[in-house]
């Protein structure tokens, strides 16, 4: 089996760096040790536990677990146009992780009944391997001691929520129904089955969950979020700009983060070969005591050279007889 390739190496770690699950030298903080207890994508298990902090951590819990199964809605040619219109019913303004929390929400509400979901246009065995999923994550969170509280129907903090585990996947409006990531310029479209494609306008920022490749590049599961959120989340990747903060000034800053960077990783490296010499210091030292006990030892049975006659050693006898 071949390794992975460097860039896509380098890649993950930049993204998991991004995200806050690593250090600037590479090590795993307090939330990377916390992350890892969820086997998903490290994007959802970040909104996992954030969502604790900003006390929605119920809907997110829902929101995570539609988004680890297949989609939930389906359109069978000979109905497409009653397909579409029974999507609709359930679409939230400005996200469509709210479309599929209010999804299952309804699902729930109905007794989870196969009838409904069919009525629907709903994938039944979805719906239900998305509850197995909740359940499981919720267990997972019971073990990391992480409280599950809902914040009822307040939906600006669950976007806000959403906004901090996405804000590495955000793109700005750049014409109709047409966005431009922020960190990479690629250009990118709203899906036709997104709620935000018929809202008669496009909100100036989105996050999605991912992009989607056909013949153009589609982001699927896009929320609406607010600028000033991605400057306080991602602060490694955004600002908001003020008068008179030049790109000059800009890049200066960028140039000291840098430097702060390479001395952090600098110091790391002192402090790892600071470790390595001790050890072998410390192992010389014992390797020493080892062979100067042996010689010791042997030293008793030598033969002895004085001048040019060889002499052995003599030794008292202890309780023999003398003569």
């Amino acid at each position: 089996m071949d390794p992975p390739p460097q860039d896509t190496i380098t890649t993950s770690l930049f993204d998991l760096w991004a995200l806050g699950a690593l250090d600037n030298i590479g090590d795993l903080t307090p939330l990377g040790k916390t992350m890892t207890a969820f086997p998903m994508d490290p994007s959802l298990a970040k909104l996992l536990i954030t969502a604790c902090d900003y006390g929605c951590s119920d809907e997110i819990l829902t929101i995570v677990s539609m988004l680890s199964v297949p989609s939930v809605f389906y359109r069978p040619k000979e109905r497409q146009d009653e397909s579409d219109a029974a999507r609709e019913k359930f679409f939230v303004p400005e996200s469509d992780h709210l479309t599929l929390l209010h999804v299952y929400t309804q699902w729930r509400a109905n007794g989870c009944a196969d009838a409904w979901s069919a009525r629907h246009f709903l994938h039944p065995k979805s719906l239900r391997r998305a509850r197995e999923i909740r359940d499981q994550l919720a267990d997972i969170m019971a073990v990391q001691r992480l409280s599950v509280a809902s914040c009822g129907t307040d939906w600006d903090v669950v976007r806000r929520c959403i906004c901090s585990g996405y804000y590495h996947q955000a793109a700005k409006v750049k014409g109709v129904a047409e966005y431009a990531n922020l960190r990479t310029s690629v250009a990118v479209q709203l899906h036709p089955t997104s709620a935000l494609y018929g809202l008669g306008y496009l909100p100036d920022y989105v996050v999605y969950h991912e992009l989607i490749l056909t013949s153009r590049e589609y982001m699927s599961c896009v929320t609406a979020v607010d600028p000033l959120w991605l400057a306080e989340l991602g602060g490694v990747f955004y600002s908001v700009k003020e008068k008179g903060y030049s790109a000059r000034e800009r890049r200066v800053l960028e140039t000291e983060f840098n430097r702060r960077a390479e001395i952090e990783a600098g110091m790391e490296e002192d402090r790892a070969r600071e470790a390595r010499r001790r050890e072998r210091e410390e192992g010389r030292g014992v390797g020493a005591g080892v062979k100067k006990a042996v010689g010791g030892a042997a030293g008793a049975g030598k033969i002895v050279a004085k001048g040019s006659v060889v002499k052995k050693p003599v030794r008292t006898r202890v309780g023999g007889r003398g003569f």
